[in-house]
């Protein structure tokens, strides 16, 4: 693989001259054969800031070039012969590579006897179906970069739930919070279920330009969530958030007010979809009347449940605010019937009343 030297690299924090080789070509191998729905790849597809087909027609400038293996998106007729750049991977004669994981990942360890959760293709000694785990056992110690798509693959979703007899988690639960690629990264969590298009786009490109050798790593929060996607919170970006100050909150989905008391999480919830919406910057949750419930946080679903209840803050906050509220509701309506009439020096007599001079001189 032709590599290209950098004078950027980041290292603990800090920005050094140091040279560091880039790629001019890697490959992104996707399995979504995790606990999923693949609906993080279906989401995928609606991206255009920039699209999925932008990056494999190489229109990004600066990018390495990119060979993308997908089930969805792969013109391959599947089988072994959609499986061989996995395996080349697997036995160190395909790098440098991605791995993206969709799905949560399931314990193979608490199953007694034979079985499996979930696989992707057989084994080519013992013919059995080959576990997700043994996929990632395999290829995360090779992989240039290890992405998790999707609020499964990232904290292990709908799946790892109270009761589930699976035992599923996240990548990084299963992989271990201190892993590190052979590019120095830890997994990369690009959580939402599913996820929102170009979040996973933006997060994506920024780890191509880090292997080209022309950006940093991309920095990342203590989930190792992407720092400038997900610092704020889903109510900080809400265009409801003005009702929530003025204490007018919504009693059933057909008001435009803040959500809150009907069910939505968003005050608490790291998550932009209010401000970028969910396609070509329409959508978003609360935008379009949906509460917030928590669908990129850790403790999703169960800190979150029952889903359509009043959030155990939310009485006390609301009940906080609402002499406040009101008070600013009143002055501010006050200063609306102010300034809903026009001065008194707009009309069609003979004198003019705007206190302007004309014979003024100084």
């Amino acid at each position: 693989m032709t590599r290209h030297s950098s004078t950027t690299e980041v290292t603990g924090g800090a920005v050094r001259g140091d040279d560091r080789q880039g790629f001019d070509e890697i490959t992104i191998l996707w399995i979504s054969e995790g606990m999923s729905c693949d609906g993080d790849t279906v989401s995928l597809t609606a991206a255009d800031q920039p699209s999925i087909e932008d990056l494999v027609l190489g229109l990004i400038p600066g990018l390495p070039k990119v060979d993308l293996v997908n089930k969805v998106l792969s013109p391959s007729l599947g089988g072994e012969d959609f499986l061989a750049p996995y395996r080349a991977a697997a036995r160190g004669d395909l790098a440098p590579f991605i791995l993206v994981i969709e799905g949560s990942i399931p314990n193979q360890n608490i199953i007694e006897g034979d079985g499996y959760w979930t696989s992707f293709g057989n084994d080519p000694e013992t013919g059995e179906p080959q576990t997700l785990n043994s996929w990632i056992d395999q290829l995360a110690p090779r992989a240039w970069a290890v992405v998790a798509a999707g609020t499964c693959a990232t904290f292990g979703g709908i799946h790892a739930m109270a009761g589930n007899p699976t035992g599923s988690m996240g990548l990084a639960d299963y992989l271990g919070w201190d892993y590190r690629s052979q590019g120095g990264l830890p997994v990369v969590n690009v959580p939402g279920c599913p996820i929102q298009p170009e979040n996973f786009m933006e997060t994506l490109v920024w780890v191509l330009y880090h292997a080209a050798g022309s950006a940093p790593p991309p920095p990342l929060d203590h989930m190792l969530r992407p720092q400038w996607l997900f610092g704020k919170t889903v109510h900080e970006g809400c265009d409801r958030g003005s009702y929530y100050e003025q204490a007018s909150f919504a009693k059933d989905y057909n008001s435009p007010k803040c959500l809150v008391r009907a069910g939505c999480w968003g005050p608490v919830v790291n998550c932009n979809v209010p401000k970028r919406g969910w396609m070509a910057g329409i959508g978003g949750c609360p935008n379009v009347g949906g509460i917030c419930i928590g669908c990129t946080m850790p403790g999703f679903p169960d800190a979150f449940m029952p889903f359509m209840d009043e959030p155990p803050g939310g009485t006390l906050s609301s009940l906080a605010i609402k002499p406040y509220g009101a008070v600013i509701r009143r002055l501010r309506g006050m200063t609306n019937e102010l300034v809903n009439h026009e001065p008194r020096w707009r009309h069609n007599k003979r004198k003019l009343t705007s206190g302007y001079d004309p014979h003024w001189r100084p």
